[in-house]
């Protein structure tokens, strides 16, 4: 079988102390790895220095997405304590999330300010479905964001071993976060100062789109094939005008791997709303998108295997080795990788 194909192949060992547990100020004074394709050249330098190396000819594509406080601790009946973390609506009532505690069916679960919710089904994978009632009544998704907003947490990841604080809700933003639906930040934008964003879209015609980043994104590939993995979807919307330009052969710069599927999804369906499923690999290369923006991902993760479908997996692999080497900070507060 061939290496690209097995999962051990995208396993790399990095020091607990590059795991990011805070971002560094100014955000744009993170690192920046910049890899040109066409030379086969690596360059160090920061974010702050982003313009310098990216082609002027294209257009950049940005997610919208906010992440909500996905996470709310509650109590069950018998007073055991229950963690849930929200992970996306199925429908006007019915929500998929995942709890930390032992629950059943018909278990309701008690939070703060008269949320309460009730396990109606198990799925395969571990996550429930659950239904919402706020102060005895059905809630819908977009009344429900607003009372996670008053009781909930800031969803960081689990490999963040800490509690979320006020600054994370700052932290864990980007500045354009508009749409309310994401249990994780589009981790690319995060570098970005008022500053310095003012001065990329002077320069690049940029447009949003939407992926409400899910829990699954964390999910780690358990299978030996990568082909077998069953790829996590999550919703999305791309407008009109947003459209137009990916159907055109414009360059263009996905800020971040969620950017990227939605492209390539797009690309391949013409949909402009909908479940992302896509699983872009070394077998299933991108389409569409010309430069990449992202930061370093986790060993064995569907993103690693993304990065690995622009660059392949040994040139991914040995970048990271020299990342490492060069101290670089890993994951979600992390630094960048620019590939041209």
């Amino acid at each position: 079988m061939q290496k690209e194909l097995l999962t051990s192949s995208y396993d790399y060992e990095l020091p607990a102390h590059l795991i990011a547990q805070t971002p560094v100020q100014p955000r744009d004074h993170a690192k920046l790895l910049v890899y040109n394709r066409a030379t086969d050249t690596t360059t160090h330098t920061t974010f702050q220095y982003l313009l310098k190396y990216l082609p002027k000819a294209c257009d950049v594509f940005l997610n919208d997405t906010k992440v909500i406080k996905a996470r709310i601790f509650g109590k069950k009946q018998s007073g055991g304590k229950i963690e849930l973390l929200f992970n996306k609506p199925l429908d006007a009532n019915e929500y998929l999330v995942m709890t930390k505690g032992r629950v059943k069916i018909g278990t309701e679960i008690f939070f703060d300010d008269n949320l309460v919710a009730t396990v109606i089904r198990f799925l395969e994978d571990g996550s429930r479905v659950v239904t919402f009632t706020h102060y005895g009544k059905q809630i819908r998704f977009e009344e429900l964001v607003v009372v996670l907003e008053q009781i909930g947490h800031i969803p960081l990841p689990p490999y963040m071993l800490r509690k979320d604080n006020k600054q994370d809700e700052r932290d864990y933003q980007t500045l354009f976060a508009k749409n309310a639906g994401a249990v994780a930040a589009p981790t690319a934008s995060l570098h970005f100062t008022p500053e310095l964003f003012n001065a990329f879209s002077n320069r690049h015609k940029t447009h949003k789109i939407t992926l409400h980043i899910g829990a699954g994104t964390f999910k780690p590939v358990e299978v030996e094939h990568i082909l077998e993995h069953p790829m996590h979807s999550e919703f999305f919307n791309i407008s009109q005008e947003s459209a137009e330009v990916l159907k055109s052969d414009t360059p263009i710069l996905a800020i971040g791997t969620t950017v990227t599927r939605t492209v390539e999804y797009f690309h391949r369906t013409g949909k402009l709303e909908g479940e992302c499923d896509l699983f872009l690999n070394p077998n299933n290369k991108p389409e569409r998108v010309t430069h990449l923006l992202t930061n370093f991902h986790l060993p064995k993760s569907t993103l690693i295997m993304l990065v690995s479908a622009f660059i392949g997996r040994e040139k991914t692999l040995k970048l990271y080795q020299e990342a490492i080497s060069k101290e670089y900070r890993f994951f979600s507060y992390g630094d960048a990788m620019l590939i041209i």
